[in-house]
């Protein structure tokens, strides 16, 4: 799985089995899955259309999944919990028409699911959704434009995802502090170039830590001058041996080990996927080898 932004849009890439409640949705293999920022006074007549115009744009094939926004899409909140990223943009008009706005959550799976799992944690989700909206004493359980995707990618492993299981509890968890922190940046107008980023920490009984580049206690963790632009890398897991490791977990599992890995860190790296973030994890290492002497 890869993430990126570019201008209006946040893609994912990889390799997937998907479910989507958006528009064109249902159950199929796709490679992309975008959230897509409509602009103020959009023409809602052909959502499809724009979906296709914002694949033709980007040059992503036909093989997608897309949902559609007004909320800025550099407001999105990414949650990591183990193999659960979860991706979330939400907005709600406090004033008459009560209710209006859009919630749109994406759940990538680094672990494979059956279809039916898929399914599941499109119900984890929403009820999450519904209870975080709740928890905010919002007399709403959505909005009429919400939408849902859940991925997956890897060798099928879960039969089933529902809230009690590990999958299930960590979407549950993921939404439950995502959708409080995405209002609260679309309240606030948040503005910046970059999502926020929260990773589920087990340390002191478990609880989510927000980074900061700005107030990184680690800095620098690889060498000084480095670039923390992609500290939390939007190719993780990349799985590519010469950067990084499985590695037994403190839980019982694996996960993939890439401290050692300073790529994003260079800051020439960095400046070029920040020009051309679409750029593939080999562009950037090629990138990377041609400057040798140029990067730490």
């Amino acid at each position: 799985m890869r993430y990126y932004l570019n201008t209006n849009t946040l893609f994912i890439r990889g390799t997937f089995r998907a479910a989507s409640t958006g528009i064109a949705g249902g159950i199929r293999s796709v490679a992309t899955l975008f959230n897509h920022t409509v602009p103020p006074g959009w023409d809602d007549a052909d959502p499809g259309k724009e979906i296709e115009l914002v694949a033709a744009g980007a040059g992503i094939g036909s093989e997608l999944f897309g949902l559609l926004t007004a909320i800025p899409v550099n407001q999105t909140c990414v949650l990591q919990y183990d193999c659960i990223t979860v991706f979330i943009t939400a907005g709600i008009r406090r004033e008459p028409p009560s209710g209006a706005g859009t919630i749109n959550i994406i759940v990538h799976s680094r672990e494979g699911m059956e279809d039916a799992a898929l399914l599941e944690l499109i119900m984890v989700a929403t009820e999450a959704k519904t209870e975080a909206l709740l928890a905010l004493d919002l007399p709403l359980t959505g909005t009429p434009a919400d939408a849902v995707i859940t991925a997956c990618e890897g060798e099928t492993r879960h039969r089933y995802a529902g809230r009690l299981t590990e999958p299930g509890l960590r979407v549950r968890e993921a939404v439950l502090h995502g959708i409080p922190e995405a209002l609260r940046r679309h309240d606030a107008g948040v503005s910046s170039g970059r999502p926020a980023f929260f990773v589920y920490s087990r340390l002191q009984g478990g609880h989510w830590i927000e980074w900061s580049p700005h107030e990184c206690p680690y800095y620098p963790c690889h060498f000084k001058g480095q670039s923390c632009d992609f500290c939390y890398c939007p190719f993780y897991p990349c799985q590519t041996e010469s950067l990084g490791q499985w590695v037994e977990s403190s839980h019982g599992g694996r996960v993939w080990n890439c401290a050692g890995c300073t790529l994003l860190h260079a800051p020439a790296v960095a400046t070029y996927l920040r020009k051309y973030p679409g750029a593939s994890r080999w562009e950037l290492m090629k990138f990377a080898a041609a400057h040798k002497g140029e990067i730490p």
